[in-house]
């Protein structure tokens, strides 16, 4: 249906034309004077009409503009149905000529500051509300989201906005009633199912060692949560995710060691069943034991993996940290972030079908080059030739292109660093092959010498020097393919934007407003992220944990990738410092500060019948909501 329509009338005219280089020729006779047309004009008017198309539309999913043109064959200068040349009609959709903008609508302050009080979040559909992983607490919060209109906030208001309410905590732990529970690391939530994961102590004074578990409760219309059961899985579990169908519920057993590392528990993944939204009372753990040395599938496991815990096995270095599931739920991927690999699960046969080493990212290219050090008082982004970096993802996500799957990765990395075992020095501390390239630069703190390394990789002679440096994280996004083959990596454009954008506040802190105090240390640090799709597009949402903020990009062709927006609600000039529960400063008035989990809500679903991205940002304590539109 047409709501607006605009008449624009264009005449025709005759064009004259001109000789040239030489002699004029004899005037031809007059010729005989045309028709009037009906309209008294000489010839007919070529009319175009544009309507308006409203979100929905057939044409435009997004809304936009119907062209339509013709000439005025009755002179009533309206363009009537039956002049319409439709061969020239053409659609202008808003989703093929706008870009994705994001808003701040929304935010919760809890008030507590470097505590984790905000960090993994949901949201339920039904009852429209906001469920949170409060760290500090050990519980999960709910925040009502229900009342969300999508008003533009102004701006001098984003950083202390403080407009939706915390309305419950569910205390897992009290309601579980088991002894040793630790804290909550995640949840998920399903049409109106809610999976918690808990930590456990293993009884011996060990606060997480011991076998988690994963909590399940009825959500009814108003978020009101029922315990339904627990099931108990692996060790440290820090990840859960639903299946897309629901049909299951897979969990990423950690299984950190203890900080004098005498305790090291085995990395998995429990895979929990459910049937009509009923979950089984036991889970399918699966181990990584058949990769240990002189195990069956051994040969398997390829040495690039890095494998370095003191006396560990294959299957306790293993540290699952991240689940993503293919799009159509037959495998899942695992990030094994301080092994810089991913593992592929089989969902339905219920084994791992392989470990992917994931490489070194060569600093020593252009395209890569890194600033890599909070000495130098400057944006200073160069290669070096001979330094690399693991990429380490922390948070992973799925999709396709064209019936084919893609792993999405936040290129964070981690270092081991425990009481009783680190393998992270600072780059001058590292004996380096005399034929190294960076010699002097290593010893350079202005240049190379703070850079964070790990001494568990780079002699790759075997001569008890170091013929490469090896540094943590990416300081990127990936997309790899499904046999571990990397088809995009945003390389540097995540420093060299947050450095145009920014400028001195460059690779800042999370705790205190300090410019280029990570350079030494995965810079931005991009750990969480989020996928969405809108108007047939799909795009990556990647926040950086310590500088903050969170950059877009549409993924839609994963070997065309295209930076959209960098987002950040920070204030830099806001004096602070946080230092576990000592803190000095007002950080209550910088706004958000380490961005940690975040949810994509399609329109559907959204009280504000766009689309939104909610963020859980630990530092802050902050849990904010976004709107997205074109």
């Amino acid at each position: 249906m047409k709501t607006t329509k605009t008449i624009l009338s264009l005449f025709v005219a005759s064009a004259l034309l001109t000789g040239c280089d030489g002699d004029d020729g004899a005037a031809g006779a007059n010729g005989t004077n045309g028709t009037n047309g009906t309209d008294g004009s000489q010839g007919l008017s070529s009319l175009v009409a544009i309507t308006e198309l409203a979100m929905g539309s057939e044409q435009c999913a997004l809304g936009g503009q119907l062209i339509e043109t013709g000439l005025d064959a009755n002179g009533n200068s309206v363009l009537d149905a039956d002049e319409v040349d439709a061969s020239q009609t053409q659609a202008l959709c808003k989703e093929a000529i706008g870009q994705l903008s994001a808003q701040l609508i929304a935010r919760n302050e809890s008030g507590i500051f470097g505590q984790s009080a905000a960090e993994i979040v949901d949201f339920h559909k039904t009852s429209q509300h906001i469920f949170v992983v409060n760290a500090q607490s050990g519980q999960v919060d709910i925040i009502d989201a229900s009342t969300l209109s999508g008003g533009e906030v102004a701006a001098d208001a984003q950083y202390t906005l403080n407009n939706i309410d915390k309305v419950a905590s569910i205390d897992v732990a009290g309601d579980l009633g088991l002894t040793d529970l630790g804290g909550v690391n995640s949840l998920a939530i399903f049409d109106d199912l809610l999976a918690v994961a808990v930590e456990r102590g293993d009884g011996q004074g060990n606060s997480k060692q011991g076998n988690g578990y994963i909590a399940f409760y009825q959500l009814d219309a108003e978020a009101q949560p029922s315990l339904l059961k627990a099931v108990e899985v692996g060790a440290l579990p820090d990840n859960v995710v639903f299946s897309h169908d629901g049909s299951k519920v897979i969990v990423a057993n950690e299984g950190e060691p203890n900080d004098a590392y005498t305790v090291d528990p085995e990395g998995s993944v429990s895979i929990i069943t459910l049937a009509d939204r009923v979950p089984a009372d036991t889970a399918n753990t699966i181990d990584f034991t058949a990769f240990n040395v002189g195990a069956e599938r051994n040969s398997e496991f390829s040495d690039k993996i890095k494998v370095n815990g003191p006396g560990a096995s294959i299957a306790q270095d293993l540290e699952p940290e991240y689940i993503a599931v293919s799009a159509d739920n037959t495998q899942a991927y695992v990030s094994l972030q301080e092994n810089n690999a991913i593992a592929v699960i089989d969902l339905e046969q219920m084994h791992v079908v392989s470990i992917m080493p994931l490489g070194l990212k060569d600093f020593g290219l252009a395209h890569n080059a890194i600033d890599a050090s909070d000495k130098d008082d400057a944006i200073n982004i160069q290669a070096y030739e001979g330094v690399y970096g693991l990429y380490q993802p922390d948070t992973i996500a799925s999709y396709s292109w064209n019936g084919a799957h893609f792993i999405v990765s936040a290129n964070e990395g981690d270092a081991r660093d425990y009481s009783g075992f680190s393998e992270e020095v600072r780059a001058e501390d590292l004996t380096l092959d005399a034929n190294h390239p960076q010699v002097a630069a290593a010893q350079d703190e202005t240049q190379l010498g703070r850079l964070k390394v790990t001494t568990s990789m780079g002699d790759t002679d075997g001569d008890g020097d170091y013929d490469q440096i090896v540094g943590y994280g990416g300081r990127s996004f990936s997309i790899w393919d499904t046999s571990g083959n990397q088809v995009f990596d945003s390389g540097n454009q995540i420093a060299r934007i947050t450095a145009a954008v920014l400028g001195d506040n460059f690779n800042n802190h999370n705790e205190e407003s300090k410019g280029d105090s990570r350079s030494d240390d995965k810079g931005a640090e991009p750990e969480a992220l989020a996928l969405g799709q809108i108007a047939g597009k799909h795009y990556a949402f990647v926040g950086l944990e310590r500088t903050s903020g969170f950059m877009i990009f549409d993924i839609t062709n994963p070997f065309a990738v295209q930076f959209v927006d960098y987002i950040v609600n920070r204030d830099f000039d806001v004096d602070f410092e946080i230092d576990g529960s000592d803190i000095t400063g007002t950080p209550e008035l910088a706004g958000d500060l380490g961005p940690e989990g975040m949810k994509f809500v399609a329109a559907e679903y959204s009280p504000t019948a766009k689309p939104l991205l909610i963020i859980g940002n630990e530092v802050s304590g902050t849990t904010a909501v976004y709107q997205l539109s074109l």
